[in-house]
């Protein structure tokens, strides 16, 4: 009685599988479509990422990778929607893949994901949501990005004597300015402070040079991480 019972189950999944059409193929048409979409979605990203990054060093290689990113995305899931078997086998194999690449600013892991999910929504056939989706997530990004710009901070490094240091700070109360490190050397004494200004009004560096005392003093671009 249990066997049989255990028989018409297997029967039933065998079926159930056969059903799902897992040996599906995709037409040529629909590859071409979704690699194009994909790789067009992806230079949209690319360009809103150069457009919009305000870390210290732009990387140009990681630009393009979102490109690709997307398209490759877009190629494993119109692969695997033609198989279940072979679908399976893909997650096995992702499963093991290990990226080491320290992702230092927060906002790239978003550009990751998004490039990410355009390539499965592309793959997946769904072409509203990746289109709309990517227009209202640029216009996010955008619209934030240029609220930012409105007071970008540096970082101000000045090395002057001890007998400067009245100056330094009258100077330095000009300015919305946070303390991020002092360090007293015999007679010099070097400060970093974070300063935060609009546009390219430098002007106040000039001012500091002039102190009598101070021997050097650099405005550094900062995205908000410090160790001293």
């Amino acid at each position: 009685m249990d066997t049989t019972n255990t028989i018409n189950f297997q029967d039933i999944i065998k079926k159930s599988v056969l059903k799902m059409d897992q040996f599906a193929s995709i037409s040529i048409i629909d590859t071409i479509i979704g690699i194009v979409l994909s790789g067009l979605i992806g230079l949209f990203i690319y360009y809103i990422y150069k457009k919009t990054f305000r870390g210290v060093v732009y990387t140009h290689t990681f630009n393009i990778t979102l490109v690709a990113m997307a398209m490759l995305t877009c190629l494993i899931i119109m692969t695997i929607s033609t198989n279940i078997v072979l679908s399976l086998g893909m997650v096995g194999a992702l499963s093991i893949v290990r990226f080491r690449t320290a992702i230092k600013d927060p906002l790239d892991i978003v550009f990751m994901f998004w490039s990410i999910s355009v390539g499965i929504a592309t793959g997946a056939g769904v072409y509203p949501v990746s289109v709309l989706g990517s227009l209202v997530v640029a216009a996010v990004i955008v619209v934030l990005s240029k609220r930012q710009m409105k007071d970008v901070a540096y970082l101000l490094i000045i090395t002057y004597q001890d007998q400067a240091n009245d100056g330094v700070k009258y100077q330095l109360n000009k300015l919305k300015y946070t303390l991020k490190s002092k360090t007293v050397n015999k007679e010099m004494v070097e400060l970093i402070v974070e300063v935060k200004i609009k546009g390219d009004n430098t002007a106040f560096v000039q001012d500091i040079s002039e102190v009598e005392g101070v021997k050097n003093v650099s405005l550094v671009s900062y995205d908000g991480d410090y160790a001293p």
